[in-house]
């Protein structure tokens, strides 16, 4: 860091782990927790709405047993389009909703709110927000003071947006939303920011979204122990990066990614999937739901499956606890479900 930069590093990385671990204890039974905050069971899990038919996963070290496929609010609820896809998800046990900013979103956390508010305790949700990062900064530079101090307020800034958005004083989980900087990452006034927001009540864990440099940034928030959740664009090919629409350029395949995957949940991430099929789609891909067959065995080929639910069933056979699905539609829902299943049988 910066030699003017107001925090000794060491000292705040001591002080940090020691808040982390407090934190850790704030999720057991019992200990002292923001009013809103979801308490664990007697077998020290956090259990929302679960339903026969989903599959669920420890969401690192929140404790939550999420849903596998978790519904992408922030497209699909854009102007209203899917709002009516939320109960039959909740009724297939889908209980983790992640949306986004109304900046971003076009109304996607207004429309989710209501939702929200009457299965409080059922679900679980995350939100973000794209803020406005350094200028001409190159990603993995030193921040000075004045840079970390001015992306940390926008970060508390948005924050308070989303809630006021979604209507609710707390929300479960809240990321600096498509990062590829490890400097942000590593930045203490960005961990300070959401220490002051969960010791108000406001939220519960802190995640970053990236789909761009994603094996540095995974590598920063392993390092410094600071993060509970990381949403990452990866696909059985491997990384997929939304600034190009397509495969990162040099990314190794999926299967070779596990020590980048096992390093972050060694350090209580819990590891989101998205944009698992974006590549194969003709929206922010190639329109071509073959291109990752050579991934899969002939079983897997011959499973009636198609390309884009054989997609999500291998990344989620494969190193994510969860995957993050765009859905618009009933069709599309329900196709995700099968992938689901899928991935705990044929593709496990």
């Amino acid at each position: 860091m910066p030699k003017d930069h107001a925090l000794d590093r060491r000292g705040f990385m001591k002080t940090a782990a020691l808040a982390g671990a407090a934190a850790g204890f704030a999720g057991r039974a019992g200990a002292e927790l923001p009013p809103l905050m979801k308490r664990p069971g007697d077998d020290g899990l956090i259990h929302g709405h679960e339903a026969p038919g989903m599959t669920y996963r420890k969401l690192g070290r929140t404790n939550y047993m999420a849903s596998r496929l978790v519904f992408g609010c922030g497209a699909a609820l854009s102007g209203g389009k899917a709002v009516r896809l939320l109960d039959r998800a909740l009724e297939a046990g889908v209980n983790f909703y992640d949306v986004g900013s109304n900046t971003y979103y076009r109304g996607a956390e207004n429309h989710l709110g209501p939702f929200m508010k009457a299965n409080r305790d059922a679900i679980w949700v995350s939100s973000k927000a794209p803020q406005k990062l350094v200028a001409d900064h190159k990603d993995g530079d030193p921040l000075t003071v004045e840079q970390a101090q001015s992306i940390a307020a926008m970060w508390t800034k948005l924050l308070e947006a989303s809630l006021k958005d979604l209507d609710t004083e707390y929300v479960d989980a809240y990321y600096i939303m498509a990062c590829s900087d490890p400097s942000v990452v590593k930045a203490e006034e960005m961990y300070q920011a959401f220490l002051d927001a969960k010791a108000a009540g406001k939220v519960g864990h802190f995640g970053v979204s990236t789909h761009h440099n994603t094996t540095a940034v995974l590598e920063a928030m392993a390092e410094t122990g600071w993060y509970d959740l990381a949403m990452m664009g990866i696909t059985p090919a491997g990384w997929y990066d939304w600034n190009i629409h397509d495969l990162a350029e040099g990314t190794p395949p999926m299967a070779k990614l596990k020590p980048v995957f096992e390093k972050a949940r060694a350090a209580g991430i819990g590891l989101i999937g998205m944009k698992s099929a974006r590549y194969l789609s003709p929206a922010g891909g190639k329109d071509d739901p073959t291109l990752f067959d050579a991934h899969y065995t002939e079983a897997q080929m011959n499973s009636g499956l198609d390309g884009f639910q054989r997609s999500y069933a291998y990344v989620l056979a494969n190193g994510v606890d969860v995957v993050n699905s765009d859905m618009q539609n009933f069709e599309t829902l329900e196709a995700n479900l099968k992938a689901v299943a899928a991935s705990d049988t044929l593709f496990a």
